[in-house]
């Protein structure tokens, strides 16, 4: 309750009435779970804006991943809200260094935990190229969506774009700045059978969205 009080209260009047949020392709994004939205990452307004793509009624089915370290252990209120009100499901990076048995508990920690609230037909939000980047610039995708892709090969993964929330709110700027927002919603894919060709075809989905509009 306490979560779609926030997002009526707070975020929907926030992404909708001051970000004046335009969506393009609305009728892409799927009704039910289990699925994995993709999208470019250059703002903490970024996962506001994709879980209120959602009507009320489906929020406790929605999670975006995120850096357990970040969210979970810096800050107790950033923790509390991480948990309750976002319902994050908490990912662990590589530490660089690492080898390659590090690696792959990572890895395996990171499917088995994804695995299981896609069992329960939840969605998951995920950037893949891993942190927020420069506003407008697809960064390289990490191989995290490759990995569950094809784990999970009939789980459709839905690409969008999302423009004008990096200048909105930038990565190191405390203050929101109203700019005219745009999100685009593409085809869903599935994994292709090939790592690299699968993320290949994912990127190039993102960067064709963002040429629309």
């Amino acid at each position: 309750m306490l979560k779609v009080l926030v997002f009526l209260l707070l975020v929907r009047p926030l992404v909708w009435w001051i970000l004046g949020l335009h969506i393009r392709d609305r009728h892409h994004l799927p009704r039910d779970g289990p699925a994995i939205l993709v999208a470019n990452h250059n703002s903490h307004l970024d996962t506001l804006v994709l879980m209120s793509l959602f009507p009320l009624s489906k929020l406790s089915q929605i999670h975006p991943l995120a850096d357990e370290a970040y969210f979970l252990h810096q800050n107790r209120c950033l923790a509390w809200i991480a948990r309750h009100i976002f319902e994050i499901i908490p990912v662990t990076r590589e530490v660089p260094g690492a080898d390659a048995h590090q690696k792959l508990c990572v890895q395996r920690t990171f499917l088995k935990t994804c695995s299981a609230a896609l069992a329960q037909n939840h969605i998951l939000i995920l950037y893949p190229e891993g942190s927020r980047g420069e506003p407008e610039v697809i960064s390289n995708f990490k191989s995290g969506i490759a990995h569950l892709a094809k784990h999970h090969p009939n789980v459709p993964i839905i690409p969008i774009y999302l423009k004008g929330l990096g200048k909105a709110l930038p990565k190191g700027d405390p203050l929101l700045v109203p700019f005219l927002c745009q999100v685009t919603v593409g085809e869903s894919l599935y994994w292709n059978g090939e790592k690299q060709a699968f993320l290949e075809q994912l990127s190039d989905r993102i960067c064709t969205l963002a040429t629309c509009g």
